[in-house]
């Protein structure tokens, strides 16, 4: 099973991503993660984008693809992968379909998670204020960079899936609990 989680930032991606994991076993292939996990460990990858995701700026496509091209390979023998915040522009929708192709693999499901920005805003304080561990790109500003950056970006492919999948929409704004519920159904219904 090969799962795409769309929404901006702060939607509950990432969240949902856990349960998905520990109920199914999937692989969570969270570019966010994975980038900040190279920024932890001081790898030359995390050294470069450390200032890109600071500024809420995107990193290039070309070193996306090559983190994403290796953990294809890396989780092969997993149930299933969950991708996380990727694709986030058209170009790379189409090359996550190449990549997925050249793995005899294919999408199987693409769920949105549909939130209003104006919360959004507000989850991010809240979480920034109850976090001990808050991170270098919680901050409203960076959000507000982050969403601006979305909205132009990476929602347009919201409507390339929808042409060529059922891409199915969930309220983001149930609680976490329901919209769990809603994802499992889905992952249930199409596995």
């Amino acid at each position: 099973m090969n799962l795409i989680l769309l929404g901006p930032p702060g939607s509950g991606k990432g969240t949902q991503s856990e349960f998905i994991v520990k109920k199914y076993g999937y692989y969570q292939l969270s570019t966010g993660d994975i980038l900040r996990q190279a920024i932890t460990k001081k790898t030359t990858t995390g050294m470069v984008v450390k200032d890109i995701l600071a500024s809420g700026k995107l990193v290039n496509n070309e070193l996306i693809l090559q983190i994403m091209e290796e953990k294809l390979s890396e989780t092969y023998s997993k149930p299933g992968r969950i991708f996380d915040g990727f694709p986030r522009t058209i170009m790379q929708a189409e090359q996550l379909e190449e990549l997925l192709h050249n793995q005899n693999m294919k999408l199987d499901l693409i769920i949105e998670l549909s939130v209003d920005e104006n919360t959004l805003l507000e989850r991010i304080t809240k979480r920034a204020n109850e976090s001990s561990e808050t991170r270098e790109d919680d901050t409203i500003e960076i959000l507000k960079k982050r969403l601006e950056v979305y909205n132009i970006e990476t929602k347009p492919i919201i409507d390339y899936y929808t042409d060529k999948y059922h891409v199915q929409k969930i309220d983001g704004m149930m609680s976490v609990h329901k919209v769990s519920e809603r994802i499992e159904e889905l992952i249930n219904l199409n596995s």
